[in-house]
């Protein structure tokens, strides 16, 4: 897959999200290279392997360019032992949206960014209007201190506290 990402991220609050979930998936990933808004990423993401190159954001972080290719899992796990310091390890449950016409991706976050519960939405372009569950909470748009690739160099267990308790999740099971 190649093209213009055009995503929105939002915090979450409660627990609903994985009452509605359909699926979910245990991430991990690391960056060969994070630079400039540039990334180069690794992820194993269960049994499947992938490797992720995007580019500097645009729009205020709406919308970047992405290629991704699935690799083996032989593969990411080697490329896993080049990446820079600080591993992303999450879950990520799939919530359809309450019309059914997206889907939020929410991620639930360990180890040192434990705690944190965020949601994003591809959309087709950036002005798509969609519907959002419930649980969604203030959008976090743009804002670099939840981007994977930041939070690998400065985790949320540092800044937690400059967002509503609302949105600071109990320290979570680290196995799912």
């Amino acid at each position: 897959m190649s093209g213009l990402e055009i995503e929105r991220k939002f915090l979450v609050r409660g627990e609903d999200y994985r009452r509605q979930a359909t699926s979910k998936s245990r991430i991990k990933q690391g960056y060969i290279m994070s630079r400039n808004g540039r990334t180069v990423r690794v992820r194993v993401r269960d049994d499947r392997g992938f490797l992720t190159i995007k580019g500097p954001s645009q729009n205020g972080g709406l919308s970047r360019y992405e290629f991704e290719k699935e690799i083996t899992l032989d593969e990411a796990e080697h490329l896993m032992e080049i990446c820079e310091p600080g591993i992303i390890d999450k879950t990520r449950y799939l919530v359809p949206s309450p019309d059914g016409q997206h889907t939020f991706e929410v991620d639930e976050f360990y180890g040192d960014n434990a705690g944190l519960v965020m949601a994003e939405v591809e959309l087709k372009n950036e002005g798509e209007p969609f519907k959002k569950p419930d649980f969604i909470g203030d959008e976090v748009t743009g804002d670099r201190r939840f981007y994977n690739a930041h939070m690998r160099q400065m985790p949320f267990i540092v800044w937690r506290g400059t967002i509503p308790t609302e949105f600071r999740h109990i320290e979570l099971e680290s196995s799912t």
